[in-house]
């Protein structure tokens, strides 16, 4: 890959400065300046993971994970410190990410959907031609490994989505980061001749996912330090397998079991919920005996070494950006694409409406806001995502065009205003079910309508929650005195009218966007 070019000592302030004096004494060339440098179009650096919750890093209350540069970073961003996806598993959230619709509207509702080619993402968005483009990473959204939807290169790291390509395309070919490992002399480890993520995950560092991507994201800075670029990286941790070249960074000793570890997830919880419990009670995870707290500690430090993991790539790419003079010019955001309860309610992984599967990260460093840390303590969601970045990048019109739902925050982030609406969350299912053994048949058919259950939430501007189910419990949370949910307060009946108003905001929610399951 191509050498870093050498930086002067000057910043860009600096140079503008100078030239621009210069200019002025030269007599013409300072108003061509300063109108090349109003023209010059805004940047767009989306770093992304999967399964990464917000507490894992010290703004959102975390000084004993090892996240510097992701700390240095939200020193120099907005920082939306309650921050929603709009439905918590890979291809809804996601699809929402990248288009800026609900996913049972743009028919991503479950994982292993294909995105419409119909439906724009991004790139397809902006519509402008002068954008040098690129999406690396896991996608998730269909074709994994084939470059689409406005994207001129493309980098893949997973083989796993195979089965699911479109009709047509060649489920021989073989990712970018399998020929990487090829070229550092691996072989694959599964029959089928790929590599697998247990086998990438226990690679030296500088082999893992990670680098990779860092080094082809620097490459692409590089090669396009001159153009205007939008430039998708998304890292695969802290997403499972929870293991890693950084396991032992951080001292199982140091690590707290979250507060809500011992909520016995009573009977008034979603069936579905103490199922999955039971689950992970049951069978363990990756070997992890998660009867103990033991078993708990070494997942969590797992989780954690991950995420430092991530961050050392992440702070790579972010040095190459000020290296060749970008920073100032390029809106750098950092959140994933859902949570993880990692112990919480004594549950792992997502699909749940907890916090800790719902919330995201959400850091924006924007360039015209100073570059500062401004902290947002009103709720965000994800489905704002897309039309605040348009708004930020000169493009507010395109949200209009194609009618997106969410609203963007551009104007709210100017004033320093904390956002006053309601935040939404559907779960359409579609995943599998947890094998728990149940041995009476009406015990299997009440799992099977709890697991089949559809979920409609709202986060109100007053930090109440209410999850209305259509073949489960439904839940009811004062998140101002309860944060860790460990209170179901539905079926105690002294909160009838809070919950008939917030129902009639999840109904004229859904009715605003076409949403036609009946909770």
């Amino acid at each position: 890959m191509p050498n870093t070019p050498k930086q002067t000592s000057y910043s860009r302030r600096t140079f503008l400065q100078k030239t621009g004096t210069a200019a002025i004494a030269a007599g013409s060339l300072a108003p061509a300046l300063i109108g090349q440098a109003k023209a010059r179009k805004m940047n767009l650096l989306f770093l992304w993971t999967d399964e990464q919750r917000p507490d894992t890093m010290a703004v959102y209350g975390n000084r004993k994970i090892q996240t510097p540069n992701l700390n240095r970073l939200s020193e120099e961003c907005v920082v939306f410190k309650n921050a929603y996806v709009s439905q918590p598993v890979c291809t809804p959230s996601r699809s929402t990410v990248m288009t800026g619709l609900w996913p049972h509207a743009n028919g991503c509702y479950t994982n292993n959907i294909h995105l419409q080619t119909q439906t724009p993402c991004v790139p397809e968005l902006i519509q402008d031609a002068d954008y040098r483009t690129a999406y690396m990473g896991k996608w998730h959204l269909g074709d994994e490994i084939f470059a689409q939807h406005g994207y001129q290169e493309w980098i893949a790291i997973e083989d796993g989505y195979r089965k699911y390509y479109s009709e047509g395309r060649d489920r021989d070919l073989k990712s970018d980061y399998h020929h990487f490992l090829l070229q550092h002399g691996y072989e694959p480890d599964t029959s089928s001749g790929h590599f697998s993520r247990g086998f990438a995950a226990r690679r030296p560092i500088e082999h893992c996912k990670p680098k990779f991507l860092e080094l082809n994201a620097c490459d692409f800075l590089r090669r396009h330090k001159d153009d205007p670029f939008i430039l998708h990286i998304n890292f695969l941790e802290p997403h499972m397998p929870f293991y890693g070249p950084l396991d032992d960074l951080h001292s199982m000793a140091e690590i707290d079991l979250p507060p809500n570890y011992n909520d016995p997830l009573e009977d008034d919880e979603p069936l579905a919920y103490r199922l999955k419990r039971l689950h992970y009670l049951e069978k363990g995870f990756e070997g992890n005996d998660l009867k103990t707290e033991a078993g708990w500690r070494r997942l969590i430090t797992n989780y954690w070494g991950l995420c430092s993991q991530v961050d050392r790539s992440v702070g790579e790419i972010l040095k190459t950006l000020e290296k060749l003079g970008l920073a100032e010019n390029t809106i750098v955001v950092y959140t994933s694409d859902h949570g993880d309860m990692m112990g919480a309610h004594q549950l792992l992984a997502k699909t749940v409406m907890y916090e800790e599967s719902v919330r995201i990260p959400w850091l924006m460093r924007i360039p015209q806001q100073g570059m500062k840390q401004q902290i947002v303590n009103g709720s965000v969601s994800h489905i704002d995502m897309v039309p605040t970045l348009l708004d930020l990048m000169g493009k507010p019109g395109k949200s209009a065009d194609h009618a997106l739902p969410g609203k963007s925050l551009k104007a709210q982030i100017e004033k320093g205003a904390e956002p006053k609406h309601d935040v939404f969350i559907e779960w359409n299912p579609g995943t599998p079910n947890p094998s728990v053994d149940l041995a009476a048949k009406d015990e299997r058919d009440e799992a099977a309508k709890a697991m089949t259950s559809f979920t409609r939430t709202v986060v109100t501007n007053d930090r109440w929650k209410l999850c209305l189910n259509t073949s489960d419990k439904h839940q009811l949370f004062n998140l101002n005195d309860d944060p860790f949910e460990t209170t179901n307060l539905f079926y105690r009946g002294d909160n009838k009218k809070r919950i008939t108003d917030m129902t009639k905001r999840i109904h004229k929610w859904q009715k605003s966007v076409n949403d036609k399951i009946e909770v």
